[in-house]
């Protein structure tokens, strides 16, 4: 910054207040500030207090019902109807429950029941919210289903579990088959949890109660939901490539401005004070393989542009968004668990016409070669 100089002496110490040091000054603090309360935000925006400080001012100005409140009012509407036909069949067949936004609600927490249905739903809500603790034995990194799939399988837009649970069987051309529920979530075991450097080695077998209970879950969650519809915000945004592409040099400064206070300039996140994930590793060993979905470019722009920074969604634009998506995934991660021959071979197989950099050279290094956990001492 170039001091202006007006050809006069400041008549006194009020200048001061124009000069470059403390101008400077002032500038690092108020960009220090502004980390602190986007942090913050994060944080406020993660708890749900977000939502519910909003909800409150709408009813304070005398706006129509808040969103939970019409969410709530549809679900009310949905299982007093289902009642009605149980003993009439003439009345109005139960309508889905839709909120303000126009996307499905799921049931609350306190719409739980009682008994081993409840009890089942709650472990599997456990799982889902904290995959290494409560399926560690199965678990080869840091990650848990609630970091892809937000607010517990609820979010829209972050591939919701109430969309999911309808879905299935369904084929998919990731593995050119059929697929039941339970192959789904190993997938995500083998893929987005690496269960190939866990404990047991793989995912867990046929029939484990961990499926049971993820699924149980998740059928809770889609109570209300069609049968075989695709649903409004029910996987990750579609983001139109822009004109420009994608770069990942781009997308540092992006990453930087944007991700790196939560996710960490080394993008291996953050824990609690108890060693918890608070914001998961977004490459290295403890992220994602090259076999999920998420290191797909496209997939992940379309994810960060609907839900990041988590306490301001749709704030990046389209650009970013591609960007962002491409520095992160242009990090090397564990090896896709496909491959059992070369990186070209598996290139050729299983990342065919992808939005990836698996198989191709950046900055003269080959990426998907994969990268390990360190062995553990004594190992």
């Amino acid at each position: 910054m170039k001091k202006i100089d007006t050809g006069t002496t400041p008549a006194s110490a009020a200048a001061d207040h124009y000069t470059f040091k403390v101008t400077a000054k002032r500038l690092l603090l108020a960009a220090g500030g502004g980390l602190v309360l986007f942090a913050a935000g994060a944080l406020v925006y993660q708890s749900g207090a977000w939502d519910k400080m909003f909800a409150a001012q709408d009813g304070a100005s005398g706006a129509s019902a808040s969103h939970e409140e019409a969410g709530a009012q549809a679900r009310a509407a949905m299982l007093a109807a289902r009642k009605a036909r149980k003993t009439d069949g003439s009345a109005a067949a139960p309508i889905q429950p839709v909120g303000k936004d126009g996307y499905f609600v799921p049931p609350a927490e306190s719409e739980i029941p009682d008994g081993p249905v409840g009890d089942a739903i709650k472990r599997g809500r456990d799982i889902f919210v904290d995959t290494p603790k409560y399926a560690a034995r199965y678990v080869g990194n840091s990650m848990a289903c609630a970091q892809c799939h937000l607010d517990s399988g609820r979010r829209e837009n972050s591939a919701p579990m109430w969309a999911a649970y309808v879905q299935y069987p369904k084929f998919r051309a990731k593995n050119n088959k059929i697929n039941t529920l339970e192959e789904r979530i190993n997938g995500c075991f083998q893929y987005s949890m690496n269960a190939q450097a866990s404990e047991a080695g793989k995912a867990p077998p046929p029939g484990d109660d961990i499926y049971k209970e993820l699924m149980t879950y998740m059928y809770w969650l889609a109570d209300g939901a069609p049968t075989g519809e695709e649903m409004r915000g029910g996987g990750y945004l579609k983001l139109k490539e822009t004109t420009l592409g994608y770069d990942a040099r781009r997308g540092l400064a992006v990453y930087e401005q944007n991700c790196a206070l939560c996710h960490g300039a080394d993008g291996q996140g953050r824990r609690e004070a108890d060693g918890k994930v608070r914001f998961p590793p977004l490459w290295g060993p403890e992220a994602y393989n090259w076999g999920a979905g998420m290191s797909r470019i496209d997939t992940a722009a379309g994810f960060i542009k609907a839900n990041m920074p988590l306490s301001k969604p749709y704030s990046l634009t389209d650009q970013e968004a591609w960007d962002v998506a491409a520095y992160i995934d242009s990090h090397e991660r564990p090896r896709d668990p496909r491959q059992t021959g070369t990186i070209e071979e598996a290139r050729a197989k299983f990342h065919k016409g992808e939005k990836s950099y698996y198989g191709k050279v950046l900055d003269g290094q080959l990426r998907g070669v994969g990268v390990a956990r360190p062995a553990a001492p004594g190992a």
